[in-house]
């Protein structure tokens, strides 16, 4: 391993604070317009070239851009490197990595394949370039004071870069955080993150070369990136008027001072302006938007909308208003989006609704910049071998769940039309009528409330999205936090969930369990009503989110506390209940983490006495499914209990059950985890954050249970009652600490013989985890409240 490590008393006198221009494997300096890049020999220990750096020169680049110069030369490494910068003003630092791969006499660049990574961030992963020139740039959070920027070459390959850059950016130019749209947090902290910039584009369809740039930044037209025939380009660069504090260092003014506004003469083929451009799924993106209006010649009272994704980001008159927009006065406005399935990231601006046909729509400039993702890395890996094995996976589910299309279709038919007289019935009652029969019921809010309650369904509220809806955080009049899922319109599969949702959650009470508040079917919308969970699912927790980490005692509790609300469905009630649907998205956690299972919108009523299962056609979440309940379509409480075997592999490894961006041997989180298991190798895959803090024996016992519960028969899995019992034991063999919130919350809750709600004081029972209250004075209380 080799280490350049750079003087800080050479770099002190040669350049500004922090700010290192290297020209890589040149002996002299290079002029890049008014930008001087050093010749990495300048620095003394990087003449202490090791064996495995090689400096090679090309004579022959025929490259004809500005900074071709610094394509003349690479310096290469055979072996994993490090440039070592010292860092005297700890913030926001930028890295630009050049890339040019040309022949010399004795390396072909082109052949080059390896990683980069700055401090923890992985950058580039297997990066290869074959052709023509390319600058990576990204933005690190710098903290201590040395960065450390490392090559690692590919397995019988080799590293190499023609030059780099390290400088600090000016203050304010990026935010510490941003507003989130369509995701379930509202504001992203964007100082955990790195950031690499995907794309800086120039309305008006006009470039902007980094000699015109104060930080030396590329603007491409977006002329290519129009997906219709509806916009026109304007510019007028001398009516771009800086406000005091806001300067070029932002945008340039030929950025502000072009734009792509919507056509407003004649008849508008369509109603927005749109770009799209290439993403990759998985990641989210901060995306600037940069305003100037330089559209018309007086100060108006514009207002259009402005979308990412179709999301709706905000109102023009909004942003303007706040940033003191007016002709001819720049600005600009954050979010940050997540690009899921689709490879596409797609802006458009346009009218606020039909009727304004001919609002004059515009925009100057677009920044993309993608985040690390929970795992610190900016890459995608090759994923060609793992996705064909994805769609093998994917081959065999759909024949399977084929097979039972027909023997259903006949009773889906009869129970939908059931389902929907007696959902009429209920629409044209009165406000307090029922949806289901008994004196615990849930009982009907008014839409208007619901409405009211998340601010008539706003964007800005969603907090979750699945098969059934949306699901949004709202606040009642009396100050009450809820979560609101509201079902997609005429899904004749959400209705039955609706329905089975309400009829099992007004069945029962308990800690582990999601409370029901209510329901709304007003106008054919399908609406439930939660208890709010401050700390969102157990997945956000465990990958893909900027959720805290847990620990492993707190794992451990989560697991117990589900074990509990399992335990109970399945022999609490009068008849035993069947989740179907356990998985982690669907354990959700309260301020005090802890674990509450949700989502019955599947469950089954659990056979009777003389039965051993019930015969049932196939519902469940790809990954979780028991396979016993796959091929006989016989289900029983074993198939929870498989389900939550696949979880506490979640819980202990830390990431998805089923990975298509992993090798082969690691798509499948059971078919990786269980051989390590029976070799008595587990801790070689625990999850890196629980470093240290896993005992042997408490790790042992844990894998122990969670292999049975993956038993493919479910006769060989434990009920939920042993599975409960051995987490505990677990817990113990774990060792004592300072009890949890949530732990001191199960002490004190047997000790409760009567419950305060809401200024009514109900009797309850002392049943520990069981926590009955009088449902229907709660729930008559909770409705006419809120309709005064």
């Amino acid at each position: 391993m080799s280490i350049l490590c750079f003087s800080s008393n050479v770099s002190s006198q040669s350049v500004p604070l922090d700010e290192f221009l290297i020209d890589c494997g040149s002996s002299e300096n290079v002029s890049v317009g008014k930008r001087l890049f050093l010749a990495d020999e300048s620095f003394p220990n990087i003449l202490k070239t090791p064996k495995n750096v090689f400096v090679s020169t090309n004579s022959s680049s025929t490259l004809s851009s500005f900074d071709s110069k610094l394509y003349q030369t690479a310096r290469v490494f055979d072996e994993i490197s490090h440039y070592s910068f010292p860092i005297r003003k700890p913030g926001q630092h930028w890295i630009r990595l050049y890339f040019f791969p040309f022949v010399a006499e004795n390396r072909n660049l082109s052949s080059a394949k390896f990683s980069v990574s700055a401090q923890s961030f992985t950058l580039l992963k297997d990066f290869h370039i074959d052709h023509g020139s390319t600058i990576k740039e990204y933005s690190v959070n710098i903290s201590s004071d040395t960065l450390v920027l490392t090559f690692t070459p590919s397995t019988d390959s080799f590293a190499f870069v023609n030059a780099l850059e390290v400088l600090p950016l000016p203050e304010d130019l990026l935010p510490g955080d941003a507003k989130t749209v369509g995701l379930q947090d509202g504001r992203r902290n964007l100082q955990k993150h790195a950031l690499q910039t995907v794309m800086r584009v120039n309305m008006g369809n006009v470039s902007v070369s980094p000699q015109n740039d104060t930080l030396a930044r590329s603007w491409v037209p977006d002329g290519s990136f129009l997906i219709h025939s509806s916009e026109k380009f304007v510019s007028d660069i001398d009516a771009v008027k800086f406000r005091t504090g806001f300067s070029e260092d932002i945008a340039p003014k030929s950025v502000y001072g072009t734009a792509t506004k919507l056509i407003t003469e004649g008849d508008p083929i369509y109603a927005n302006v749109s770009w799209h451009f290439d993403a990759d799924p998985g990641f989210e993106y901060l995306v600037r938007f940069h305003f100037c209006d330089i559209v018309n010649s007086s100060a108006l009272d514009l207002n259009f909308n402005v979308y990412v994704n179709s999301w709706f980001v905000s109102s023009y008159n909004d942003i303007s208003n706040r940033d003191l927009g007016v002709v001819g006065v720049p600005y600009f406005w954050d979010v940050v989006v997540k690009v899921d399935d689709r490879s596409k990231l797609k802006v458009s601006v346009g009218p606020r609704s039909v009727d304004d046909t001919y609002a004059n729509a515009f925009l100057n400039g677009l920044e993309i910049m993608k985040l690390s993702n929970s795992r610190d890395s900016l890459a995608v890996l090759d994923t060609s071998s793992a996705t064909k094995y994805k769609w093998k996976i994917v081959l065999v589910a759909c024949l399977s769940a084929g097979l039972f299309v027909a023997a259903v279709s006949g009773v889906i038919i009869v129970l939908l039309c059931r389902r929907r007289r007696r959902n009429l019935s209920t629409v044209n009652g009165t406000n307090e009528i029922a949806l289901l029969s008994g004196t615990e019921s849930a009982y009907r809010f008014p839409l208007v409330v619901i409405q009211e309650a998340t601010d008539n369904f706003s964007e800005n509220l969603v907090i979750g999205v699945g098969g059934f809806g949306k699901v949004y955080k709202g606040v009642l009049r009396d100050n009450r936090e809820v979560a609101v899922k509201r079902g997609f319109p005429q899904s004749n599969q959400g209705l039955r969930e609706f329905q089975t949702e309400i009829e099992m959650l007004s069945q029962f009470r308990h800690r582990h369990l999601v409370s029901l508040i209510g329901y709304c079917d007003e106008q054919n919308e399908m609406i439930i009503i939660y208890e709010y969970m401050e700390n969102g699912t157990l997945k956000e927790h465990l990958y893909h989110t900027d959720r805290p980490s847990l620990s492993w005692r707190q794992r451990l509790q989560i697991c117990i506390g589900s074990a509990r609300g399992l335990h109970y469905l399945h022999t609490g009630p009068a008849k035993a209940i069947i989740h179907r649907d356990v998985k982690s998205a669907n354990i959700l956690l309260d301020e005090n983490l802890m674990a509450k299972v949700a989502d019955f919108g599947l469950s089954k009523t659990g056979p009777d006495i003389d039965q051993t299962h019930v015969s049932t056609a196939v519902k469940g979440s790809f990954g979780y499914l028991d396979p016993e309940y796959l091929i006989m379509q016989q289900l029983t409480d074993k198939s929870d209990v498989y389900s939550f075997g696949v979880v506490m592999l979640e819980v202990l490894c830390g990431r998805p059950v089923i990975d298509p961006s992993l090798s082969r041997e690691k798509v499948n989180l059971i078919e990786w985890a269980m051989p390590h298991q029976k070799r008595g190798q587990l801790e070689e895959i625990v999850d890196p954050c629980l470093a240290g803090q896993v005992k042997p024996e408490s790790l042992s016992k844990f894998g122990e249970i969670a292999e049975k519960c993956l038993a493919e028969r479910g006769a060989l899995r434990p009920t939920m009652g042993d599975v409960l019992w051995n987490l505990e034991y677990v817990l113990q063999l774990q060792g004592a600490a300072q009890k949890t919130p949530s732990e001191n919350a199960e002490l004190s809750s047997s000790q409760v013989s009567h419950v305060s709600q809401r200024g009514t004081e109900v009797s309850s029972v002392n049943l520990g985890d069981l926590a009955d209250v009088s449902m229907s004075k709660v729930f008559a209380q909770m409705v006419r409240e809120e309709m005064d």
